[in-house]
Protein backbone atom coordinates (compact mmCIF):
# COMPACT_ATOMS: atom_id res chain seq x y z
CA UNK A 1 0.00 0.00 0.00
CA UNK A 2 1.39 3.86 -0.79
CA UNK A 3 2.04 5.72 1.61
CA UNK A 4 -0.36 8.33 -0.08
CA UNK A 5 -3.30 5.57 0.30
CA UNK A 6 -2.78 5.37 3.97
CA UNK A 7 -2.46 8.77 5.07
CA UNK A 8 -6.61 8.38 3.78
CA UNK A 9 -7.16 5.81 6.34
CA UNK A 10 -8.68 6.44 9.57
CA UNK A 11 -11.25 5.16 11.79
CA UNK A 12 -14.51 6.81 11.96
CA UNK A 13 -14.64 9.04 14.87
CA UNK A 14 -17.22 6.91 17.14
CA UNK A 15 -14.51 3.99 17.27
CA UNK A 16 -11.94 6.90 17.67
CA UNK A 17 -13.79 8.17 20.74
CA UNK A 18 -14.51 4.50 22.60
CA UNK A 19 -11.05 3.81 22.05
CA UNK A 20 -9.61 6.95 23.61
CA UNK A 21 -12.49 6.90 26.36
CA UNK A 22 -11.82 3.15 26.79
CA UNK A 23 -8.20 3.62 27.76
CA UNK A 24 -8.80 6.67 29.94
CA UNK A 25 -11.41 4.37 32.32
CA UNK A 26 -8.96 1.49 31.90
CA UNK A 27 -5.56 3.85 33.19
CA UNK A 28 -7.87 5.48 35.48
CA UNK A 29 -9.34 2.25 37.16
CA UNK A 30 -6.12 1.13 37.54
CA UNK A 31 -4.48 4.00 38.90
CA UNK A 32 -7.63 4.19 41.50
CA UNK A 33 -7.67 0.51 41.90
CA UNK A 34 -3.81 0.86 43.05
CA UNK A 35 -4.66 3.77 45.22
CA UNK A 36 -8.02 2.78 47.23
CA UNK A 37 -6.41 1.65 50.55
CA UNK A 38 -4.36 4.69 50.87
CA UNK A 39 -8.22 6.39 51.82
CA UNK A 40 -8.95 6.60 55.29
CA UNK A 41 -11.60 3.41 56.52
CA UNK A 42 -14.92 4.80 56.26
CA UNK A 43 -16.51 7.44 53.94
CA UNK A 44 -13.58 8.43 52.15
CA UNK A 45 -12.86 4.38 50.50
CA UNK A 46 -16.03 4.11 50.63
CA UNK A 47 -16.43 7.16 48.23
CA UNK A 48 -13.65 6.45 46.17
CA UNK A 49 -14.47 2.28 46.10
CA UNK A 50 -17.78 3.60 44.93
CA UNK A 51 -16.33 5.52 42.22
CA UNK A 52 -14.28 2.76 41.22
CA UNK A 53 -17.08 0.38 41.03
CA UNK A 54 -19.05 2.95 38.75
CA UNK A 55 -16.34 4.05 36.86
CA UNK A 56 -15.67 -0.03 36.35
CA UNK A 57 -19.94 -0.66 35.36
CA UNK A 58 -19.57 2.33 33.06
CA UNK A 59 -16.40 0.71 30.78
CA UNK A 60 -18.48 -2.58 31.16
CA UNK A 61 -21.46 -0.81 28.87
CA UNK A 62 -18.26 1.01 27.15
CA UNK A 63 -16.72 -2.59 26.57
CA UNK A 64 -20.09 -3.89 25.07
CA UNK A 65 -21.00 -0.88 23.37
CA UNK A 66 -17.50 -0.95 21.16
CA UNK A 67 -17.56 -4.49 20.69
CA UNK A 68 -20.74 -3.90 19.15
CA UNK A 69 -19.72 -1.14 16.76
CA UNK A 70 -16.95 -2.39 15.82
CA UNK A 71 -18.58 -5.55 15.07
CA UNK A 72 -21.61 -3.51 13.00
CA UNK A 73 -20.89 -0.22 12.14
CA UNK A 74 -17.45 1.04 12.94
CA UNK A 75 -14.97 0.76 9.94
CA UNK A 76 -12.76 -1.60 8.84
CA UNK A 77 -9.56 -0.82 8.15
CA UNK A 78 -6.52 -2.89 6.49
CA UNK A 79 -3.97 -4.81 8.53
CA UNK A 80 -1.33 -2.17 9.08
CA UNK A 81 1.22 -4.98 9.16
CA UNK A 82 1.93 -8.79 7.98
CA UNK A 83 3.09 -11.81 8.76
CA UNK A 84 4.63 -12.01 11.97
CA UNK A 85 4.18 -8.74 12.96
CA UNK A 86 0.19 -8.62 11.92
CA UNK A 87 0.01 -11.85 13.97
CA UNK A 88 1.41 -10.17 17.42
CA UNK A 89 -0.50 -7.16 16.79
CA UNK A 90 -3.86 -9.75 16.86
CA UNK A 91 -3.09 -11.55 19.44
CA UNK A 92 -2.20 -8.55 21.62
CA UNK A 93 -5.70 -7.12 21.12
CA UNK A 94 -7.53 -9.85 21.64
CA UNK A 95 -5.23 -10.60 25.19
CA UNK A 96 -6.08 -7.14 25.75
CA UNK A 97 -9.64 -7.65 25.08
CA UNK A 98 -9.96 -11.27 27.27
CA UNK A 99 -8.14 -9.76 29.98
CA UNK A 100 -10.22 -6.40 30.42
CA UNK A 101 -13.49 -8.73 30.23
CA UNK A 102 -11.74 -10.70 32.81
CA UNK A 103 -10.76 -7.90 35.18
CA UNK A 104 -14.28 -6.66 34.86
CA UNK A 105 -15.91 -10.41 35.40
CA UNK A 106 -13.72 -10.24 38.37
CA UNK A 107 -14.01 -6.92 39.62
CA UNK A 108 -18.29 -7.97 39.39
CA UNK A 109 -17.15 -11.32 41.75
CA UNK A 110 -14.86 -9.26 43.77
CA UNK A 111 -17.65 -7.04 44.88
CA UNK A 112 -20.32 -9.43 45.54
CA UNK A 113 -17.83 -11.88 47.31
CA UNK A 114 -16.69 -8.89 49.53
CA UNK A 115 -20.17 -7.13 49.64
CA UNK A 116 -19.79 -3.41 49.65
CA UNK A 117 -21.90 -0.07 49.63
CA UNK A 118 -22.10 2.53 47.23
CA UNK A 119 -21.80 6.16 48.23
CA UNK A 120 -23.08 4.66 51.84
CA UNK A 121 -26.49 4.31 49.86
CA UNK A 122 -26.74 1.40 48.17
CA UNK A 123 -25.83 -1.79 49.97
CA UNK A 124 -24.03 -5.05 48.03
CA UNK A 125 -24.76 -8.20 50.43
CA UNK A 126 -21.39 -10.48 50.52
CA UNK A 127 -21.80 -13.55 48.73
CA UNK A 128 -19.87 -15.45 51.71
CA UNK A 129 -19.17 -13.17 54.73
CA UNK A 130 -17.14 -15.45 56.73
CA UNK A 131 -15.09 -16.94 53.73
CA UNK A 132 -12.15 -14.76 54.04
CA UNK A 133 -9.79 -16.76 51.59
CA UNK A 134 -12.26 -16.88 48.72
CA UNK A 135 -12.91 -12.80 49.19
CA UNK A 136 -8.73 -12.47 49.15
CA UNK A 137 -8.26 -14.69 46.22
CA UNK A 138 -11.16 -13.30 43.99
CA UNK A 139 -9.12 -9.77 45.11
CA UNK A 140 -6.00 -10.79 44.22
CA UNK A 141 -7.71 -12.34 40.78
CA UNK A 142 -9.21 -9.09 40.10
CA UNK A 143 -5.86 -7.27 40.72
CA UNK A 144 -3.73 -9.52 38.90
CA UNK A 145 -6.10 -9.29 35.48
CA UNK A 146 -5.98 -5.51 36.20
CA UNK A 147 -2.19 -5.63 36.02
CA UNK A 148 -2.34 -7.86 32.95
CA UNK A 149 -4.34 -5.14 31.01
CA UNK A 150 -2.04 -2.24 31.62
CA UNK A 151 0.96 -4.53 30.91
CA UNK A 152 -1.02 -5.07 27.37
CA UNK A 153 -1.48 -1.42 27.19
CA UNK A 154 1.91 -0.41 27.40
CA UNK A 155 2.68 -3.00 24.91
CA UNK A 156 -0.50 -1.37 22.28
CA UNK A 157 1.34 1.86 22.95
CA UNK A 158 4.73 0.50 22.30
CA UNK A 159 3.83 -0.80 19.08
CA UNK A 160 1.65 2.45 18.31
CA UNK A 161 4.89 4.44 19.06
CA UNK A 162 7.29 1.65 17.18
CA UNK A 163 5.31 2.58 13.68
CA UNK A 164 5.30 6.21 14.20
CA UNK A 165 8.66 7.14 15.44
CA UNK A 166 10.63 3.84 13.89
CA UNK A 167 8.99 2.78 11.02
CA UNK A 168 7.57 6.33 10.06
CA UNK A 169 4.07 4.94 9.04
CA UNK A 170 0.53 6.33 9.69
CA UNK A 171 -0.42 3.70 12.19
CA UNK A 172 -0.77 5.81 15.13
CA UNK A 173 -2.58 8.96 13.12
CA UNK A 174 -5.49 6.23 12.30
CA UNK A 175 -6.91 6.27 15.96
CA UNK A 176 -5.30 10.38 16.52
CA UNK A 177 -9.01 12.21 17.47
CA UNK A 178 -8.44 15.31 15.69
CA UNK A 179 -7.87 15.52 12.33
CA UNK A 180 -5.04 17.59 11.97
CA UNK A 181 -2.08 15.32 10.64
CA UNK A 182 0.70 13.64 13.41
CA UNK A 183 4.00 14.67 12.92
Amino acid sequence: MSSDTQTLLRYDTKSIWLHWLTAALVISLWCVGETIDWFPRGTARTFVRSLHILAGATLGMLFLYRIWWRSTAGARLPAAATGLTQMLATTVHLALYAAVIATLLLGIANTWVRGDTLFNLISIPAFDPGNKVLRENVEELHGLAANVVLILVALHAAAALLHHYLWKDQVLRRMIPLGKPVK
